[in-house]
């Protein structure tokens, strides 16, 4: 038979879906981590500060050392040119990645209705004193709760979360694509080229050592972390909690799921997933794990406008029944 109506709010049936446009973010235009900041930024942790800001000079580095390769005949100038949009790329996923909100869960947070169905208790962060949901961590260094929290990355001095792994993962793609490109440069240069227009500038060749140590590093760290985060993918573990099973021995007794891709890169399209633009998720209640009861009452609202209402059907006849009209005064 059909089912009963539920409510509102209600769980939406499957395929059924309603697009919220409501920008709730705050205004101001302050540095932060605070729910009230208007612009994410860490500035409590310096050592993160530094690293992160190292990351930009090295690839600036290995940028100018391309560029000076090209403009004295080393290298075509046309790989000089694919090496140098990689290196943006890659600055821009990192810059995307650091000042975007991980996913912190707000002071207002609720468990979502599914959820309430599912567990009669919830956890509480004794940080925060709010909503923990499920696989959110408290980090100590952005002092706030993030949803799907992988772990706290120093070299983009902040959390990687809910929000910003899709542009963490395609800095990883970019830097360990920048890393492979120039080793195969450089390699094909020393081994394979004998001609004298393959050999590099004085100069440029102390450049050219440096930076091919860089690469190696980055090309190892960045493979690491690449393997890393698709193990957490597949198997939707991730880093801290995956070292907490470790540590408990408790790894087999896991009953998570693989994350979607469609939870990492959004649904605008397969076209937007090399840019570090934000994910429009579908369901962003149930990836965030948590939901507002602001956004909730803009749902009931939506709802019952959306509501049939039903048709008053007109009589027949205008004319009041023969037992009326004897009993109205002539």
């Amino acid at each position: 038979g059909k089912k009963p109506p539920q409510s509102y709010p209600r769980i939406r049936e499957r395929g059924e879906f309603y697009i919220d446009s409501f920008n709730g973010e705050p205004w101001s235009c302050s540095f932060g981590t605070a729910e009230n900041n208007g612009i994410w930024f860490n500035s409590s942790d310096q050592a993160g500060s530094i690293m992160s800001a190292l990351v930009w000079v090295l690839m600036l580095y290995s940028a100018a050392t391309v560029t000076l390769l090209a403009l004295t005949g080393g290298i075509p100038v046309v790989c000089g040119m694919i090496y140098d949009i990689l290196c943006f790329m890659a600055l821009a996923c990192h810059a995307k990645t650091s000042l975007t909100d991980p996913g912190s869960v707000p002071i207002a947070a609720i468990p979502s209705e599914r959820q309430r169905l599912l567990k009669d208790s919830h956890s509480m962060c004794g940080q925060c004193q709010t909503f923990k949901p499920p696989m959110s961590h408290h980090c100590r260094i952005c002092n706030r709760c993030i949803s799907r929290m992988d772990h706290h990355c120093p070299w983009m001095n902040n959390c990687v979360g809910a929000n910003n792994l899709k542009h963490f993962l395609l800095f990883l793609v970019y830097t360990w694509t920048c890393a492979a490109y120039s080793l195969a440069l450089f390699g094909w240069n020393y081994f394979f080229c004998a001609d004298e227009d393959c050999t590099f500038h004085p100069i440029v060749v102390h450049l050219v050592r440096v930076m091919t140590v860089l690469c190696v590093g980055a090309f190892l760290f960045t493979s690491s972390m690449l393997m890393n985060v698709c193990y957490g993918l597949m198997t939707g573990i991730g880093t801290i909690d995956r070292l907490k099973k470790k540590a408990t021995n408790t790894m087999n007794q896991s009953d998570e799921e693989p994350i979607p891709l469609k939870d990492v890169f959004g649904i605008q399209g397969w076209y937007t997933w090399p840019f570090p633009v934000d994910p429009i998720f579908e369901d962003y209640d149930q990836v965030m794990g948590y939901c507002l009861p602001q956004r909730l009452d803009r749902e009931r609202q939506f709802m019952e406008y959306k509501r049939p209402i039903p048709e008053i059907q007109p009589a027949s006849s205008m004319e009041l029944p023969k037992c009326i009209n004897d009993l109205l005064p002539v």
